[in-house]
Formats: structure tokens, C-alpha cells, sequence
């Protein structure tokens, strides 16, 4: 792996990780596209520099974390249904992860993106609950659309964001409430892929890690305060249209991708 090719993936993490339009099918996508074989040390590669974009959120939202104790809780019982079937599932869900499995899973999601917009057609951008307002019942649905998203391609926050709208939530806190979730459950997938692949990290990736690490944080950091401000007064129709190209796009192009 090149200095280039860390810059590109840290930029990409940062960018889509906290957008309804899959970080990790992106970044398989562009691993392919940069000539870089999706071995076990280059799979952990790409779960680890995640943790960048975590950081990025502990630091814009970690005064209101601190604030709203009730929060954690919320968070906490969300993430049960991820932890839980993460760790029964793991092997079968590595298995997965192929360009294929991306392409269509992002078609998929970008029109079950439409068929909600769809029906919340007659609702003003600003309607629905705030966080405040999230029962530890609704929490929990929520953590069960996360858990969705174990499957390349459907897009972490996409799924928690479809399953905080079902749950009543305005978009903002929707997606908010995305951000907060991916502190325990990207923080973990990180923790235990870097354990488990530990001694296929050689020196020469950690160098490249702690690139690709601090331009994830970068990046996320700005993407994370532009969507906030864009989904207050618009909806994900645009997400869900980039996600339907996409992944067309991807799906014709996979047969003259390298192996």
C-alpha cells in the first residue's frame, strides 16, 4: 500500500462512514479500483482507520454526551442487537464482503431510501421526535435496523437513520442519533478485527494506518457538521439516487475489475 492509497481511503472513510451510503462497500469498491486485494490484514486495514471518524464524533458531540447521561443508556441498549449477533455472525458476515454483495446491497438500500421518503411525503422536513424524546423500546428497534447493516453495502448509518425515522424521529436527530451509535459499535468491530489480525499487521501498515487514521478524522469531522446542517432542511432522496448509480454503476463495471 502506497501514501496515495492511504490518503484516498482515510479521505473516503471519513466522508461516507457517517452517510447513508456505506462507507465499507465504498471502501472495497475503491480497494479494487486501486489495485489492493481484500486480504485479512487489508479487511482489518479498513475496519481500523474507522476509528478515526469515531473520534470525530466524540469530540463534536462530547459535551452533550457528558451533559445526557439518559443518552448513554439509549445508546447503549441500540447497540445490543449489533454486539449480540456481530459476535454469533462474524465468519458468515467476512464472507460477505465482495464487490458483488456492495453493488447490489446499494441498490437495494437506495430504494428502501425512497420508499421512505415516499411515505413521509406529507411531513415537513423538521417533524418527528427529538432524542430527548427516544424511548429505550424505540432505542432498541433502532439497534435491530443496525444490525442490518452487518450485510456489505446496506450502510451503518443509512440503516440506523431508516430505523430512527420509523421510530419517529426528525431527520437531524436521525441522524445524530447514527453518529452516537457508531461510538461503541465501530469502537468494538475496530478493537476486536485489529485484535484478531494483529500479527498480519506488519510495521510498514501501521505507518500507513496512521495516515489513512488522521485524515479519516479530518474528513469526517467536516462531513459530519455538513450533514447535520443538510438534512435539517432537505431530504435523503439525493442519497438514495447516488446509491441507486452507484451501485449500477459498480455491478457492470465488476467483471473488468481486477480480482
Amino acid at each position: 500500500m502506497t501514501l496515495f492509497d492511504s490518503l484516498i481511503l482515510g479521505a473516503l472513510e471519513g466522508v461516507t462512514e457517517f452517510l447513508p451510503i456505506s462507507s465499507t462497500g465504498h471502501l472495497i469498491l475503491a480497494s479494487q479500483l486501486l489495485g489492493l486485494q481484500q486480504t485479512a490484514a487489508h479487511k482489518a486495514f479498513e475496519v481500523s482507520i474507522q476509528l478515526g471518524s469515531i473520534l470525530a464524533v466524540l469530540f463534536l458531540y462530547a459535551h452533550r454526551l457528558m451533559q445526557d447521561k439518559a443518552l448513554w443508556y439509549k445508546i447503549a441498549i441500540a447497540f445490543l442487537p449489533t454486539g449480540a449477533l456481530g459476535f454469533l455472525l462474524y465468519k458468515h458476515i467476512k464472507a460477505l464482503f465482495g464487490v458483488e454483495t456492495v453493488s447490489i446491497i446499494l441498490v437495494a438500500g437506495g430504494v428502501v431510501f425512497l420508499l421512505v421518503e415516499y411515505l413521509r411525503r406529507d411531513k415537513a422536513i423538521e417533524d418527528g421526535k427529538d432524542l430527548s424524546e427516544l424511548t429505550m423500546k424505540e432505542a432498541f428497534v433502532i439497534g435491530i435496523f443496525q444490525s442490518l447493516s452487518m450485510v456489505p453495502g446496506t450502510s451503518r448509518s443509512g440503516a440506523t437513520i431508516i430505523g430512527g425515522l420509523f421510530s419517529g424521529l426528525n431527520r437531524k436527530s436521525a441522524a445524530e442519533f447514527s453518529f452516537l451509535l457508531a461510538i461503541p459499535t465501530m469502537f468494538i468491530a475496530t478493537a476486536y478485527d485489529l485484535l484478531k489480525h494483529r500479527s498480519e499487521l506488519v510495521v510498514d501498515d501501521w505507518s500507513m494506518l496512521i495516515i489513512a487514521f488522521v485524515t479519516a478524522f479530518i474528513f469526517a469531522f467536516a462531513t459530519v457538521k455538513a450533514f447535520v446542517g443538510f438534512v435539517s432542511r432537505h431530504t435523503f432522496v439525493p442519497f438514495a439516487i447516488y446509491r441507486i448509480i452507484v451501485g449500477v454503476i459498480f455491478f457492470y463495471m465488476v467483471t473488468e475489475l481486477p480480482a
